[in-house]
């Protein structure tokens, strides 16, 4: 029996073949930030703030004295905000800063390290200068800002001052485009503190910087005041060094015994006092100040900034005087003579007045310094008349009538007169009882 042959079951016919398919790329999985990114981003955050315009005269003290090329030393507390003061006024005035901590280095460090060359006996020694002064030359700009000053001991002190005077370290001199600006806490507050030698303080212009508690408030919202250098008025500037020499040489004149006076106690000596150098500096910023028109309580913190309190105030009440009329002028036409409006300045302008008569006594003179005195009772304080009238008075000659216009003044001059005798009254009534309680 035959096997049975199989049967063949037709294939079906071949599908054409589907083109072969692109690769397909794998999804982008973007990187998991790390924690310190994020803490990275969140500092940034913070750090973005912005700067306004914003009247400030301890800021704008400070940048006229930056403009001027003057050392100026920042007093004030600890966390006060002086180095984020400088840090904005880098970033304001486009300038890179370089901060040293004073007290964390060696006298070598500002003076120089010996660096022992070829032939020392025909080339002698130079002295190596920092890391951080090369950086400052080959930048030709920048603001050098020495930290920590009161920290400083002795001997690094005494090696600051060739830095602080004449710019130089080591065998390097720092370019005019280099600023120096330093900050220190006083001594009672500060770590380790020592006071500033007096050859050193008085290299510099001292502001004492104080914290206001709007701007702490603003800055901190994210908004800070912008510094800004002053804008020096070209077409003063010769009358601004004529004024500021006028103004410091006429008191130097007439007060000789201010040129020069070391304080006599230690922490006074190591801030501002009067000396040949800090006048010089002092008539610099006077110069710059005029040019710039700033206002008297920015020449009030630089000046006494400079030569201390009491000659900078001084000088301020002789710069006041030198803007009075010339009581000559006064004399000339009385009825339009224009009295200064502030009651110290108005008494001078009449002691002026009564000198010159005095000085050159005339009839003619004698009436129109009464006129004057009447314009000053009718346009201010009756009492600033008084004192000048009575000396007044005392000038007159036997062929001299007394004016008309006197009678005007006869009221103020005995109300005062009375008001006097009644507190001299008081005062006495009160001697009395005062030592019967002791």
């Amino acid at each position: 029996m035959s096997s049975p042959v199989p049967t063949r079951t037709p294939c079906p016919p071949h599908a054409p073949s589907a083109p072969a398919s692109a690769p397909v790329a794998a999804p982008r999985v973007e990187p998991v930030p790390s924690r310190l990114d994020v803490a990275g981003r969140l500092l940034s955050l913070l750090r973005d703030v912005t700067t306004e315009p914003r009247p400030d005269h301890r800021l704008e003290a400070l940048t006229l004295a930056v403009a001027a090329d003057l050392p100026v030393l920042l007093w004030g507390e600890p966390g006060i905000g002086k180095t984020a003061a400088l840090t904005q006024l880098a970033d304001s005035l486009g300038l890179p800063l370089t901060t040293v901590i004073a007290s964390v280095h060696e006298p070598s460090d500002f003076s120089g390290l010996p660096v022992v060359g070829d032939d020392p006996a025909e080339q002698g020694v130079p002295m190596a200068p920092p890391d951080w002064a090369v950086r400052l030359v080959r930048a030709g700009r920048g603001l050098l800002f020495l930290d920590e000053l009161s920290t400083a001991p002795p001997a690094v002190q005494a090696a600051l001052l060739r830095l602080v005077l004449e710019r130089r370290i080591g065998a390097l001199t720092l370019p005019p485009g280099v600023r120096i600006v330093a900050a220190a806490n006083p001594r009672s507050s500060a770590a380790d503190g020592w006071e500033l030698s007096p050859p050193l303080a008085n290299r510099f212009v001292h502001l004492q910087w104080t914290h206001d508690h709007e701007v702490v408030v603003r800055g901190l919202g994210g908004t800070w005041p912008r510094a800004t250098l002053p804008r020096l008025d070209p077409a003063k500037l010769a009358e601004a060094v004529d004024f500021a020499r006028r103004a410091v040489c006429g008191l130097l004149t007439a007060r000789p015994e201010l040129v020069h006076r070391l304080p006599g106690s230690e922490a006074r000596r190591g801030g501002a006092w009067p000396s040949p150098r800090s006048w010089e500096t002092t008539l610099t910023l006077v110069a710059f100040a005029t040019a710039a028109g700033s206002s008297r309580d920015v020449l009030s913190l630089l000046v006494r900034g400079a030569v201390g309190d009491g000659p900078g105030l001084e000088l301020l009440a002789s710069l006041d005087r030198m803007d009075l009329p010339d009581p000559e002028t006064l004399l000339a036409d009385p009825a339009g003579a224009e009295l200064p409006e502030r009651g110290d300045l108005r008494q001078a302008v009449l002691d002026g007045v009564v000198a010159a008569v005095r000085a050159r006594p005339d009839r003619a003179r004698w009436d129109a310094a009464w006129a004057l005195l009447v314009r000053a009772l009718e346009t201010g304080a009756p009492d600033l008349v008084v004192v000048p009238a009575t000396t007044l008075a005392s000038l007159r000659r036997d062929d001299w009538d007394v004016p008309a216009t006197i009678e005007r003044l006869a009221g103020a001059v005995t109300l005062s007169r009375r008001a006097d005798r009644a507190a001299d009254r008081a005062a006495a009534r009160s001697a009395p009882t005062a030592k019967a309680g002791r």
